[in-house]
Order: C-alpha cells, then structure tokens, then sequence
C-alpha cells in the first residue's frame, strides 16, 4: 500500500449506487492508496442520514486502511456522486449532511451518473448512459451546459435496466405459459433461475412472498444470453433496451445541441458493461443515424475512478496522473 506524505493533496472519492459503493482514496499524482467497497448507498432506499452513515463507515474504514486515522480532514477535495441525487433539494440536503462529517476542505456531492461520464471519457462534449438496476443519462457541453433526467422509473418515462429487463422475462414467459403469448426459451430458463418447476410457481411465489419482487433484476443475464442464442422473444426486449439507450441518448444530445458535433456517448452499469455484443450492436446501429459524429465508447474503468478524475481536475493534476489512476484500476467486474 502506499503511504502518503504528510503534504500530499488527497481526494477521496465514492460512487453509491443502488447494490454497491465504492471509495478510493487517491493523490493529486493518481497514486491509490486504498480503495472499499460496501453496500448500496443510495438515498432513495436509505434516507439521507442512512445513506451518509453508511458511507461515513466506508471512509473511516478507508482512511484507517490508508494510515490516515490521525489526518483531519482526510482529504483536501470529497467527489460524492450517489444514485438517488436527482434533484436540487436532493443534492442540497445531502450536501449538507456530507460536509457535516469533515472528511474533506471541499466537497461536491452529486448524482453517480457524473461519475461514469468522467470514468468513460476525457472529452468535454459528451453524454454518458447507464444501465444499473434502472436507466439514467447525464450530458455535458464544453461550454458547461447539463442535460439530466429525473430518473425515477415509469413515472418519469424510464423503461430500461436490469430490472426491467427481468420483469420483462416474466411477463413474456408468464404469457406463453398460459398461450397469450409467442413460445419462448424463458418459460424454461425462467423457473430454473428461481429452481421453481414452472412459471406460475414463480408469480405465486412473488404474490405470496416467499420470492421477493426484486429478485427479478437477477435474470438480465439470462435474457441477454437467450438473445444471443436466437430466442424471438428474449432479443425483442433487448431490442426495446436498444431503443432506450438511444432515445434518451438522443434526447441528451439534442437538448445540448450536439447531435451533429463530435461527441462522445459512454455506456455503463452492469447490463452494458457485459460487453453483450447483441445488445452493444443493436445501439450503435440505432445510434448512427441520429447522431453520425457520436463514438460509442462503454467504460473500461469503475465509475469511482471517474469521480477521482473530477477530484485530479479540480486539483490541476496533469495528465500523467489521470493515467496513472486509470491504468491502476481497470474494470474487473459489472458496474452497478
């Protein structure tokens, strides 16, 4: 582990999301000296209070973990970017409650997709996609213009993510069951998932509780995979996720005015940084047309790595260090 020095500028950064948080802790050199991982950090489903605990523990942890214990602050600049910070009010109030706890001179507190465009790209123009448990997309101009989106699920106009990719898997699979529907692999791939003997013991078991609704977020790779392998039904709902990545995509740029400029559309979250070249296919085909100069790039390092980047920015480090930070931690694993 590297030790910092008494004088090094730090930045502590974190990316909360919905099943996961991530914090490094870094200096203005892009040298790592520790990162931790936890839970889902995401006020929506904790509370403000709750969710800033949660990740007061993963930075006390961090920083005992880096030999920092006796240093206050810990960091001189604190890039906090959670899922669940979508409005104002939001990102005022858990401003407020991280700049209570004293971890750094300076903090930023915004929403996780900022931190995957930064992670995807270093160019100014450019919009990033993600595709977590839900959707949510997040442009910005070289001029400093944002384009945003409430993300809140079906009313706010989302459709996309794991999870509705499973819902989807059921619902196909639940209504060429009972011959509503066309026939589809799911109607097998489905109950084995679960280890249940059929579809409707599955929609039973949701209705009675013994299998929690939320579970379903656990079969996008299993309709991603029944799509590869040619099943009608499964590569329409990866199509329909296509469609979205794009439209919303296309939304961000042309309320940026950079649907012919040059750009850059980053993709993350787990179901895109699959890499499934079905799904991938499906959205630069669909992309091209409507946004001819966009390079459709999916990031190859975690989204914590891109809020250290906004940290490195603000500090004035060169471009060396960036590279260094980059190079240190590559994307092992699913962004969530």
């Amino acid at each position: 582990m590297i030790q910092a020095d008494a004088g090094s500028e730090l930045v502590l950064a974190i990316d909360g999301g919905n099943s996961k948080t991530e914090v490094l802790l870094t200096t203005a050199a892009g040298e790592v000296l520790t990162t931790v991982r936890g839970p889902g950090s995401s006020p929506h489903h904790l509370g403000i209070h709750g969710a800033v605990d949660l990740l007061d523990d993963l930075v006390q942890k961090a920083a005992a973990q880096a030999g920092l214990g006796n240093r206050t602050p810990i960091a001189d600049r604190a890039e906090v970017y959670l899922a669940g910070v979508d409005f104002p009010n939001e990102k005022e109030s858990a401003t407020e409650a991280v700049a209570g706890r004293g971890w750094a001179r300076e903090v930023v507190v915004d929403n996780d997709s900022f931190a995957l465009l930064r992670a995807g790209t270093d160019t100014p123009d450019s919009v990033a996609v993600v595709c977590g448990a839900g959707i949510n997309c997040v442009g910005v101009s070289r001029d400093g213009r944002h384009a945003r989106f409430a993300s809140l699920g079906r009313i706010s106009g989302d459709w996309g993510g794991g999870m509705d990719l499973g819902d989807e898997a059921l619902w196909w699979a639940a209504r060429a069951d009972d011959g509503r529907g066309p026939e589809t692999v799911l109607t097998t791939l489905v109950p084995a998932f679960f280890d249940q003997p059929d579809v409707p013991s599955v929609y039973e078991a949701i209705h009675f509780g013994s299998l929690s609704y939320r579970r379903l977020i656990e079969l996008a790779p299993t309709v991603l995979a029944a799509s590869r392998d040619g099943d009608p039904v499964a590569r329409g709902i990866v199509t329909r996720l296509a469609d979205e990545v794009v439209a919303i995509a296309r939304a961000a740029l042309a309320r940026l005015d950079m649907l012919a400029v040059p750009t850059v559309v980053v993709l993350g979250g787990g179901v895109l940084t699959s890499h499934d070249e079905v799904l991938l296919g499906e959205i630069r085909s669909r992309l091209a047309p409507v946004a001819p100069h966009a390079d459709t790039v999916v990031t190859e390092v975690s989204p914590v790595v891109g809020a250290a980047l906004l940290g490195l920015d603000h500090l004035g480090a060169p471009a060396s260090a960036k590279a260094a930070l980059r190079a240190a931690l590559p994307l092992r694993g699913p962004a969530a």
